[in-house]
């Protein structure tokens, strides 16, 4: 009994193993099923459709695209939903659920009975969930992104949300581009279905995802709306079924600690969003490894940025799939790379560069000699502001910006960011340096993506585009700016951040990796006395939240979920 596979495992318990599957048997008639399919294996299809998550809206179909490849390999599919996560439709913000998210994927592949699973997903957080569920579950899966959107274009320029979502809201802020016009671009922004099209979290989560070895090649950059990705939707239900089978590989054997330095080396080299460093935490945390942000510093030293996209680069999501993909980034890497790594498609990295078709686009994946960025697309920082660390993304910064020392202009909250920051009252420079605190997992909850805070109005009309920002927040992927974020300890666990005040001289050294408060210790000890924790929420999963989490350099991730046991 014990050892059942298919629609004989995993009964639901009634202190009578014969009975629980003759009731099993009997739902499954009721539903169509016959005696002959009872013995089949069983591959899930983890779907991700939901109406609140317009950038899943192809998801049902490559759930059924799926199935059909489930089936042509003589396997039995079956969908079932999860927690669906779309960035701008979760209050306060989808980093909050991405938790409870990844512990639905886990209980629900250790109760249902499946021998397999193919997880569709792809708008932030979703890819994260479904791998630190998986990993914990440890049950032989394959990550399906949904896709990107293909590029917007208007009056003869492409546009890609949301890098120039964030752009037009700023020059609309600055007055430089009236409503009328705005609203004409708004109408091109996103003009399919898919993930933001830029190199945002979605993404590079995807493409991470592919060099961990859990998708199959070429399925991070295919657009959504492509017969590709359809293809590849059928690929993935047939090498699930084989996976059924074998019950090889599982997520753990997948992730090792080469996989992920061979993951640090592509989110570098793409210059891609800095939530990763939080997930690549959280998800090597569930596999009982560190994510080591040192290792991670050391290794953009030494790794340029080859892929030519927004927000850093040029093109898109689009253009990168058809000028070669991962596989092709990986051939251009391949001295840097572990390629020993296997894949769910049961290749290596190198044995997937092999076969993969030579043709390159330069411009959109740049050769070593001609890099978009000559290294170090995202840093790590330390300093007494910041202890156990905090990230910036110098690719996407102002360089004059990276070595910068001014006084600090502290925000206690996003209610109070919100309620000042335009204020034309407010007693700012260009030099001040921008301090959003309680921002972080515990204080908003959920370390929301509001560590690029807006130009206060008063300079952005005068054409301010770019200050020095600090915060325990996170920032979009698709963001850009000096930006110093995931600050650790947060201000709202007791960390220095919690004792910055209001014309405090803050010193950025990018270059130094530094990030100091220059305030002497006997008046920091002194504030630390005054200093009083906010009150937590009294009930309910955000209970739950801020009383377990841990902070951004451990992925913020619910301390009882790491590890294997």
């Amino acid at each position: 009994m014990k050892n059942r596979k298919g629609l004989r495992s995993r009964l639901a318990q009634y202190g009578d193993e014969e009975f629980a599957l003759f009731l099993r048997r009997g739902f499954l008639k009721g539903a169509g099923f016959t005696e002959e399919q009872f013995d089949l294996p069983i591959v899930g299809i983890l779907s991700t459709a939901s109406d609140f998550n317009p950038c899943h809206g192809t998801a049902a179909k490559l759930a059924e695209a799926v199935a059909k490849g489930v089936r042509l390999a003589g396997a039995l599919p079956f969908i079932f939903p999860t927690i669906s996560l779309h960035e701008a439709f979760t209050f306060p913000t989808s980093m909050l659920l991405r938790n409870l998210m990844s512990m639905d994927v886990e209980e629900m592949l250790k109760a249902l009975p499946l021998d397999s699973v193919v997880m569709i997903g792809g708008c932030d957080k979703t890819i994260p969930a479904e791998l630190m569920g998986a990993i914990s579950a440890d049950v032989p899966s394959i990550v399906l992104p949904v896709g990107s959107m293909l590029a917007g274009r208007h009056e003869g320029v492409r546009l890609g949300a949301c890098t120039d979502c964030r752009r037009l809201w700023a020059q609309h802020r600055a007055g430089t581009i009236e409503e009328a016009d705005l609203n004409r671009a708004h109408d091109q922004l996103m003009p399919t279905s898919g993930t933001c099209m830029v190199m945002g979290t979605a993404a590079t989560m995807a493409c991470i995802a592919e060099t961990l070895g859990f998708t199959l090649p070429g399925a991070a950059t295919a657009p959504a709306v492509s017969s590709e990705r359809m293809r590849i939707a059928e690929a993935s239900g047939k090498r699930a079924a084989e996976m059924a089978v074998s019950g090889a590989p599982t997520p753990r054997q997948l992730l090792t600690r080469q996989a992920l330095r061979n993951a640090a080396i592509i989110l570098q080299t793409t210059s891609g969003s800095t939530n990763a460093l939080v997930h690549l935490a959280a998800i090597a945390g569930r596999a009982g490894l560190d994510f080591d942000m040192t290792e991670f510093d050391a290794v953009g030293r030494d790794t340029p940025v080859l892929v030519n996209l927004k927000p850093a680069g040029s093109f898109f999501v689009e253009d990168f799939h058809a000028a070669g993909g991962i596989p092709a980034l990986w051939r251009r890497l391949k001295d840097k790379l572990d390629l020993s790594a296997p894949t769910v498609n049961g290749e290596t990295l190198g044995e997937i560069v092999a076969r993969w078709p030579v043709y390159v686009d330069d411009e959109v994946i740049r050769p070593l000699d001609r890099p978009v960025f000559p290294n170090q697309a995202i840093a790590v920082l330390t300093g007494n502001l910041a202890p156990n660390g905090a990230a910036i993304k110098l690719a996407s910064a102002t360089k004059k910006l990276c070595t910068h020392q001014g006084p600090a202009l502290v925000f206690d909250s996003l209610a109070d960011l919100e309620a000042r920051i335009d204020d034309p009252k407010l007693d700012v420079t260009p030099d001040h340096v921008l301090v959003l605190r309680n921002a972080g997992p515990i204080g908003a909850p959920g370390m929301p993506e509001a560590g690029a805070l807006p130009i206060p109005k008063k300079l952005g009309s005068k054409g301010v585009t770019d200050m020095v920002r600090i915060s325990d927040a996170r920032m979009s992927g698709t963001a850009y700016g000096t930006v110093v974020l995931h600050i650790s300890p947060e201000a709202s666990a007791g960390g220095p951040l919690a004792l910055v005040r209001d014309g405090d001289i803050i010193r950025l050294d990018a270059d130094a990796r530094k990030i100091e408060l220059l305030v002497d210790d006997a008046e920091l000890a002194k504030r630390r006395l005054e200093w009083k924790a906010p009150e937590k929420p009294k009930r309910g999963y955000a209970r739950l939240y801020t009383e377990r989490v841990t902070q951004a350099d451990k992925g913020c991730d619910f301390d009882f979920l790491s590890g294997t046991d």
